[in-house]
């Protein structure tokens, strides 16, 4: 052995030296690595939604405007189709676009079943409304049973679909005669409040197998009274994210004491009506809804689940305060609409025409061969777009969507219009044009009915979808076959409107004439 090899290995630092400094310099690297991988990761999941500036104590709320679904596109086109903006006390997430809005609602349907703790949803029926309460296996066992017996009074071919059929058509034929007197007195008048007391009849028919005289003082009292709530509803949505209004006398507070005991009044009409159904039941004979639902929530699937009496006065008032006021503001747009634009009223008449006949009234098996007039519905649906912004939603846990974490508990907007009117989905959305939901064959593109967004999707779709469709179906084609509606010269209506629970077309004025060789039949059993 060398002498350097000997004090080579005797004192070998020199090598081990010159080794060990790339090792730790490498280790490092990689160890900085690591945590930059970690960091990029944890902190790409938490990324939060971009969003406009917010003041102080109001947020965003000034910027908003009368009509907020037109403000949040614009917010779109700069912050993109997921931005976060602030209201009073809270921060709230808006979805915009069908992709991301079916992402959040189909996808993660779970995460974003929730509905946020406000004041306002407490109040309505106790926290146990379908459409306004909490995700909990209690609400899943609720809305069961409520969809699969709306599903019953929908679905063609059934009793209890005739049933509702034979109200709507008996309506119908009652608005005509109205629409008839009114014109013959007055030539030119608004129709709204006439839709509104037709639409409420209708659901009385169906929840409590009894329809009303138009100047029967309860049932004017209730219809005045889901129209003040309407009013109201803006004074609840305000003390949810500016609790402190309650604190001292304002306008705000007035209006939401108001909303309160509207709640009340209205819970106690639908209570005293099912109560007189349960000294009447009949398991054997299903008379109406109220029977349906007792039958179900009190003697079968819901007792089991846990659902206690009430819950049947709870489903009721949801449905008779939704369904009255979406299917009224349906059909004063569609009235609008058809004097608006005479060519399409003459083209959905002569296929009416040619359908049906002068012989009989309009029914649901009708609807699979009036192509056309589904058509202007579904038209009619997407270019009013009236229900533009979803009942808020809340995250049910932390989720990533879009790669923006949205945390438990956060408020979630839903821009049903921006679907609608989204100039990438439909050719000139800013037109109204019916033959866009029709193959080249002429039938029904399912498609691009389905494409419409306006009873929202996902575990929150709106149960009484089938139910309000072929209302407004019935009511059209009846309407159609009987009538000719008509502007006032020179007052053409206008698209102009006003947002309340819905957004509902500022007052218009039209005359109805009857159609020769037309005369409405009677309404078969």
């Amino acid at each position: 052995m060398t002498p350097m090899e000997v004090n080579n290995f005797s004192d070998p630092s020199g090598q081990w030296k010159d080794s060990l400094q790339p090792a730790l310099v490498f280790s490092f690297l990689i160890i900085i690595c690591l945590e930059a991988c970690i960091w990029v990761r944890s902190h790409g999941q938490r990324r939060s939604p971009p969003g406009p500036f917010q003041w102080p104590f109001v947020g965003n709320a000034l910027q908003l405007g009368q009509l907020p679904h037109l403000t949040f596109c614009k917010m779109a086109k700069k912050y993109g189709n997921i931005f976060q903006i602030r209201l009073g006390t809270r921060n709230i997430v808006v979805l915009n676009g069908e992709s991301t809005i079916r992402e959040a609602l189909v996808k993660h349907s779970t995460e974003f079943a929730g509905r946020p703790n406000f004041t306002s949803f407490r109040i309505i029926s106790g926290g146990k409304s379908i459409a306004f309460g909490g995700y909990s296996a209690l609400w899943k066992a609720h809305k069961k049973i409520a969809h699969s017996t709306l599903r019953s009074f929908s679905t063609i071919n059934t009793k209890t679909q005739k049933l509702f059929g034979h109200h709507v058509v008996s309506e119908a034929k009652d608005l005509i005669q109205v629409f008839l007197r009114l014109s013959s007195h007055d030539q030119y008048f608004d129709p709204s409040n006439e839709c509104n007391v037709a639409s409420a009849n209708v659901i009385c028919a169906l929840c409590f197998g009894k329809r009303y005289s138009h100047d029967d003082l309860e049932f004017k009292a209730m219809v005045g009274r889901n129209d003040k709530f309407g009013q109201t509803v803006g004074a609840g949505s305000l003390v949810d994210i500016m609790p402190w209004l309650k604190a001292f006398p304002n306008p705000v507070r007035s209006l939401y004491q108001s909303f309160k005991d509207l709640n009340v009044e209205f819970f106690d009409f639908v209570k005293d009506k099912v109560t007189q159904h349960r000294q009447t039941y009949n398991p054997e004979v299903t008379r109406d809804m109220s029977d349906a639902f007792i039958n179900h929530i009190e003697h079968g699937a819901g007792a089991v689940d846990g659902l206690t009496k009430d819950y049947v006065e709870v489903t009721v008032t949801d449905i008779l305060g939704a369904g009255q006021d979406t299917n009224s503001t349906a059909l004063s747009w569609i009235i609008l609409l058809l004097v608006k634009y005479p060519d399409i009223q003459i083209k959905l008449q002569e296929e009416i025409d040619l359908v049906v006949g002068p012989n009989r009234l309009p029914c649901a098996d009708d609807k699979i061969h009036l192509p056309y007039l589904q058509a202007f519905i579904y038209e009619t649906l997407r270019y009013t777009s009236f229900v533009p912004v979803t009942i808020p939603h809340a995250t049910t846990c932390d989720v990533v969507i879009d790669g923006f974490y949205i945390p438990k508990d956060t408020v979630v907007f839903v821009n049903q219009w921006s679907v609608n009117h989204d100039k990438s989905k439909w050719i000139n959305p800013e037109v109204f044009e019916p033959g866009r939901f029709l193959d080249e064959d002429g039938t029904l593109d399912k498609n691009a009915a389905y494409s419409v967004m306006i009873f929202s999707m996902g575990k929150r779709r709106c149960i009484g979808e089938q139910l309000s469709m072929l209302q407004n179906f019935l009511f059209t084609a009846v309407l159609l076959q009987q009538c000719s509606f008509h502007a006032k010269p020179k007052e053409m209506p206008t698209m102009a409107c006003v947002y309340s629970l819905s957004l509902k077309p500022l007052p218009y004025r039209i005359s109805v004439t009857a159609r020769q060789g037309q005369q409405a039949r009677d309404v078969p059993a």
